[in-house]
């Protein structure tokens, strides 16, 4: 089983990729996505697409993991945020992926045993599972991954 987990976020996006094989997993990708400013936002959309399209494709991906939004300080970004996500639905249903959604605290219980657990407590425990990351990974990466690993952990039991 492929896993992709996506942290969306309109001046970066986190993705990671895992694999399930016999009991064990694997880091197959990490990384970030800029999507530049200077663009317009149908432009930074399409960008956003291609590239998740592009990683579904390249690792024949099978689920899509990602977290459930919450409603910060501004609604635009709430907003925009709905864009990307909805282009993530979009990307699941055409091409036939399992899709899986957690709430923030679900996917730090899941990592740390803890939901309240800080970015950086997670930070930690992805960087320790997957020391090639390094420390210094941008949280975007080590959200994404530990977005992954919940769809992996979570996603069995379902």
């Amino acid at each position: 089983m492929i896993i992709l987990g996506v942290d969306p976020g309109f001046s970066i996006t986190g993705f990671g990729v895992i694999q399930y094989t016999q009991g064990k997993v694997y880091l197959l990708d990490y990384g970030f996505l800029r999507l530049p400013q200077k663009h317009h936002l149908a432009k930074r959309i399409t960008i956003f697409h291609d590239s998740i399209s592009d990683k579904i494709k390249q690792f024949n991906v099978d689920v899509l993991s990602i977290e459930t939004p919450f409603l910060g300080k501004n609604a635009q970004n709430f907003l925009k945020l709905g864009y990307l996500r909805g282009i993530l639905y979009l990307l699941s249903d055409r091409n036939n992926l399992e899709l899986l959604e957690f709430s923030p605290r679900e996917i730090k219980s899941a990592l740390t045993g803890f939901g309240g657990a800080s970015k950086e407590q997670v930070a930690r425990i992805i960087t320790h599972l997957f020391p090639k990351i390094g420390h210094k990974s941008k949280q975007d990466v080590t959200d994404a991954l530990a977005i992954s690993l919940c769809g992996l952990w979570r996603g069995k039991q379902l």
